[in-house]
């Protein structure tokens, strides 16, 4: 039987209450952090940004799972909250959206978390080869995969979820449906209406589940990442979430969602949903959610700085972080550079 998120506040466990005080602390963190992101880009602090406010819960409730001594997961470009619940500094987040660092400026072997990959489906064959690697070296490592529904219709999505599920690799597919491709509404680009109904056709698990419910979230991800840590293989899971506001800074979702839509999800706000999740636990009161406001609002007051305070790179770089063993031509390319430098 699936509890409701009201029964499953009624009958929390006492250390359910810890888990909601923590996971709230972090959601209400990324909220901040992501209106904040929209204001960088507005005031040309940032030259673009993508948006993830109404999907707090699925990223930070799924984040929260890992256990990011053998873990490892891969974002697309929409991830803030898998970030921050990871322990990345949003400084160092938001780093490649200010121009300053492709892919960010945190070290993704100790964070555990891939740079960001802009390439729509990109990051899920990446997760898979990780995966293989896990398997193979017998480290009990399991990768998170994240995507959206419209990168679901992409190739590489069916080839990534056939290799993990032929060779039984430990991967969780992660999707959040927040109902639109951009511009395109899942259910004229998801034959079936159902990415985890795929699930079937490839002989793996899949899930649909409430992805503004965080306890649902973090739940679903924790059984799919044990069963792939045991050698049960790879799981979908698909959180029907929304994203409230725009696709990215330079969209205009008023040309293509209705209103009456929008105000229908931000009755579901998930931040608004774990607020009442933690109240009914009877732990905290307005006290709690004040200091967090106020905790939150420093921190983004100090991201601001610091992002903006970010200077270029050196130039030199371009060349260093390509091979490891570099090839005759990009080493001609780099003196031809530092000569042309020289004047």
């Amino acid at each position: 039987m699936t509890m409701t998120t009201t029964e499953r506040a009624a009958a929390a466990r006492p250390d359910d209450a810890a888990l909601l005080r923590r996971l709230y602390r972090t959601m209400a963190t990324v909220r901040r952090l992501d209106l904040d992101g929209v204001a960088m880009q507005r005031q040309g602090i940032i030259p673009g940004y993508a948006p993830m406010r109404g999907q707090e819960a699925a990223q930070v409730g799924s984040a929260a799972a890992l256990d990011l001594t053998r873990d490892f997961a891969f974002p697309t470009y929409r991830e803030l909250g898998v970030a921050v619940a990871m322990g990345v500094d949003p400084v160092a987040y938001l780093a490649s959206h200010q121009g300053a660092w492709h892919g960010g400026l945190w070290d993704a072997a100790a964070a555990r978390l891939a740079p960001i990959n802009a390439v729509v489906g990109g990051a899920v064959t990446h997760a898979v080869g990780w995966a293989l690697g896990a398997k193979l070296d017998r480290t009990g490592g399991v990768a998170i995969a994240y995507f959206g529904d419209g990168a679901s219709s992409q190739g590489d999505i069916h080839e990534a979820m056939n290799t993990a599920a032929v060779s039984q690799l430990p991967v969780v597919f992660f999707c959040q449906n927040n109902g639109w491709a951009i511009s395109v509404p899942t259910e004229q680009q998801v034959a079936g209406g159902s990415v985890a109904a795929r699930g079937a056709g490839y002989g793996m698990p899949g899930v649909r589940i409430d992805g503004n419910d965080v306890l649902a979230v973090y739940d679903a991800t924790t059984e799919a990442l044990e069963r792939a840590r045991t050698g049960g293989g790879p799981t979908i899971i698909e959180a029907m979430t929304y994203r409230m506001g725009p696709h990215s800074t330079s969209d205009d979702p008023g040309r293509y969602r209705t209103l009456d839509e929008e105000q229908s999800w931000l009755a579901r706000d998930p931040l608004a949903l774990c607020e009442e999740q933690l109240r009914r636990t009877g732990t905290v009161g307005d006290e709690f959610f004040a200091e967090v406001a106020d905790t939150a609002g420093a921190l983004a007051d100090r991201v601001r700085d610091d992002v903006a305070a970010l200077g270029g790179r050196p130039a030199e770089e371009m060349f260093d972080f390509v091979f490891s063993d570099p090839p005759a031509a990009l080493l001609g390319q780099r003196r031809a550079w530092e000569e042309s430098r020289l004047g």
